[in-house]
């Protein structure tokens, strides 16, 4: 019997690590336009996000969203958008990635009150669709299918 791993790879999948924090997440690195950066992985979340800050820090081009953003004990926070960007997670690239901005705080200080880092942004379920994504819970990878 294969693996998921020799199945997933003849069906072009990309295999991509994934560190469990200790506040029960799956970590993951991936770049924003060329920037290393480090995100959560949430299949919750409708849409990828990073924080204000990473405007600077990606080089974001950015514009004002009238959707209000809520998740993680927060609600209603204003929110802005950035299209066109280039992510990678692994070998996996897409080209034209929107990411929603918003004040990521609550987030970042609910992951360093548990004795986690803090991270740039989140995965969402939109760059999961995209990338047909498998996750594998027991060995601890995500599998992305190629381009």
């Amino acid at each position: 019997m294969k693996t998921l791993q020799e199945f997933l790879g003849k069906q072009e999948y990309l295999k991509i690590k994934l560190k469990l924090t200790k506040t029960n997440h799956f970590e993951i690195k991936a770049s924003i336009n060329g920037i290393k950066g480090l995100f959560i992985l949430d299949t919750g979340a409708s849409s990828s996000c990073v924080g204000f800050e990473a405007i600077e820090t990606f080089g974001l081009k950015v514009k004002d969203s009238k959707i209000k953003a809520a998740g993680a004990g927060a609600t209603n926070m204003l929110t802005q958008i950035s299209k066109k960007n280039k992510l990678k997670i692994g070998r996996w690239k897409n080209e034209k990635t929107a990411l929603i901005l918003f004040n990521l705080t609550h987030v970042n200080t609910a992951l360093t009150n548990h004795n986690a880092k803090p991270v740039d942004g989140i995965i969402g379920a939109d760059i999961l669709k995209k990338g047909k994504a498998i996750i594998d819970y027991e060995k601890k990878y995500l599998y992305l299918k190629k381009p």
